[in-house]
């Protein structure tokens, strides 16, 4: 057997057809044929187990013994390379490569590649492939992959592009791979237009495909493109997959569909984690705490353990809708479960809850139990703070952010300069907006212009706060306009309210508390043809006033209590209607 080749390549293919890696090492290596064709086999054969240290080392036997390499043997070399990550070596094969072979063979080229592309060298992956004199749909579709898995997806599209131009063939793992990057760069109807351009190409739609389709069409509302979606996923028997169907229920849910989204989460028959929370998430969305409440107890008697998403999707919810009772039930639970203890993402949410829900007290007590702390939930109590008035421990605790090296962001100023304002602390206030660029690296946004003006006008600064309106470096929204006619109203200034109100009935905003409170101006002057002109525009705008609505909690959960929509009593006294 030792001299007989045609028998030594007839056990080499025997043994490797059935991955019995052992035999067909002892048969190569105790043979003395000096092809390289049982080498190349075996090199393989162990990089299809995943043996790429086994498979670098058969081939330094195989040089180690005079044998040359050749084109069928690099690729599964380089191959191996890029898997052990070794760096050093590969370039030690590159550099035979070049020395042994005239002109490079394209499936080495892509090895080539894709190893440097495995070392996370870009550039010279990007060089390499440049330089190739013929390329195949392998090669774009690696050198795209590369950017794309450095998040490089500028770069990647790019390349995309010219791949499309120069009329090569694209697989579905690459039409995936830009859907997704568009997908993760917040560009969704871009991820639309080429889930819609694979079809027109004659690709097939896979799951995956799919899956980004419906996870754009849930960030943008698109609820009538999400059903031709869940049609063509019906069509093609995708749609019994349950991460589809966890793909649909998020798509229905946030397109605010919750009836066909809780269709989908039945039809799921093993559900998972993320179907849960999926669903939860809906509920949460639209603020149904009684739904999202229930859920949440059936998936912990199915024995499925909700993990961060879920708690974390449920207490804004809690916040939102004023359900502190459901809001301590799960911090009683976050509290007993020890796989919580460290999740900085939920201890956070849990101080939001309490400060939106006006309960600082509670709220500063989770905080001081904290080990960690960041920009997130220094924000969240001094919010918190802000909204009950108390600008002063707003501030210490601003300070003591700083004091920590805790860098605070945007949200953090906002929440701090509405402290300011909600307090009339308007010197300081004042101060730390004129730091924002100078000493917290923050440019200034609308937000922030917004905040100045409340502060200036609470504080009857009304020249101050017209200054700011006037000379930002944004269109003033509604709501600023609003601000500064309210302080108008209690301060006095005529001259100055006029012109705001001119200004925000240009703006032909739908919101009819606009129009109210200009008209309840107009009428305090005694204005009743300005008053007239403010009706008239909102019946030929068709804006009409929202009954107000108050919530009250009957014990099965909280009801809305709207005024406005009335009923005659046994008594025949008009008493409200209860809309639940």
């Amino acid at each position: 057997m030792e001299q007989n080749p045609l028998l030594v390549r007839r056990l080499v293919d025997f043994y490797s057809s059935f991955d019995l890696v052992v035999d067909t090492r002892i048969v190569v290596e105790t043979s003395s044929v000096s092809n390289t064709l049982p080498w190349n086999l075996l090199i393989s054969l162990y990089n299809r187990n995943r043996l790429f240290g086994e498979a670098l080392s058969a081939y330094k036997r195989m040089v180690g013994r005079g044998i040359v390499a050749d084109k069928f043997t690099y690729p599964s070399v380089l191959k191996a390379c890029g898997e052990m990550l070794d760096v050093g070596f590969g370039r030690e094969v590159h550099r035979a490569i070049d020395a042994g072979i005239d002109e490079c063979d394209l499936f080495v080229h892509n090895a080539l590649v894709t190893m440097y592309g495995r070392f996370g060298e870009v550039g010279v992956a990007h060089h390499l492939f440049d330089k190739m004199p013929m390329r195949d749909a392998v090669s774009w579709n690696t050198i795209i992959s590369i950017y794309a898995s450095k998040g490089m997806w500028d770069e990647a599209l790019e390349l995309f592009e010219k791949m499309l131009e120069q009329d090569v063939e694209v697989n579905i793992i690459t039409w995936n791979t830009i859907a997704s990057g568009c997908l993760r760069k917040g560009n969704f109807n871009s991820a639309l237009r080429l889930i819609s351009q694979m079809i027109l190409c004659g690709a097939y739609l896979d799951p995956v495909a799919i899956i980004i389709g419906l996870a754009a069409c849930s960030h943008i509302g698109a609820i009538n493109l999400g059903k031709q979606i869940h049609s063509y996923a019906i069509c093609s028997s995708y749609d019994k997959y349950d991460n589809v169907r966890n793909a649909l229920i998020t798509m229905y849910a946030r397109c605010q569909d919750l009836e066909r989204a809780y269709m989908m989460f039945l039809l799921v028959e093993e559900k998972s984690i993320i179907t849960w929370n999926s669903m939860l998430s809906g509920f949460s969305h639209m603020d149904r705490s009684e739904e999202a409440s229930f859920l949440f107890r059936e998936m912990l008697l199915t024995g499925i353990e909700p993990n961060y998403v879920t708690i974390a999707s449920i207490l804004p919810l809690c916040a939102r809708v004023a359900n502190l009772q459901h809001g301590k039930e799960f911090h009683c639970y976050i509290t007993r479960c020890q796989i919580f203890k460290d999740c900085l993402l939920l201890w956070n949410a849990l101080v939001d809850m309490y400060a939106r829900s006006g309960k600082v007290v509670e709220a500063k007590r989770v905080f001081d139990s904290m080990s960690t702390r960041d920009e997130v939930t220094y924000t969240s109590l001094i919010a918190g703070y802000g909204v009950q008035g108390d600008g002063e421990t707003a501030l210490k605790l601003f300070d003591e952010m700083i004091k920590f090296q805790i860098k605070p962001d945007h949200v953090t100023m906002v929440a701090v300069l509405s402290a300011c304002s909600h307090s009339g602390l308007v010197i300081e206030g004042q101060m730390l907006f004129e730091k924002m660029p100078t000493v917290y690296g923050i440019i200034p946004r609308l937000e922030h212009f917004s905040c100045m003006v409340d502060l200036y006008g609470r504080a009857g600064l009304l020249n101050k706060a017209k200054g700011i309106i006037t000379k930002m470096p944004y269109k003033p929204t509604p709501a600023m306009w609003a601000t500064l006619l309210g302080a108008c109203r209690i301060y006095g200034k005529t001259d100055t309210w006029e012109w705001a109100a001119g200004k925000l009935l240009e703006m032909k905003h739908e919101s009819s508390g606009y129009y109210e409170l200009i008209a309840n101006m107009y009428a305090s002057a005694g204005r009743q043809d300005k008053l007239a002109e403010v009706r008239t525009s909102m019946r030929d705008l068709g804006v009409k006033k929202a009954p107000g609505c108050s919530w009250v909690d009957v014990g099965t959960g909280f009801s809305s209590f709207w005024w406005g929509i009335h009923q005659i009593s046994s008594q025949g006294r008009f008493t409200p209607c209860w809309m639940d």
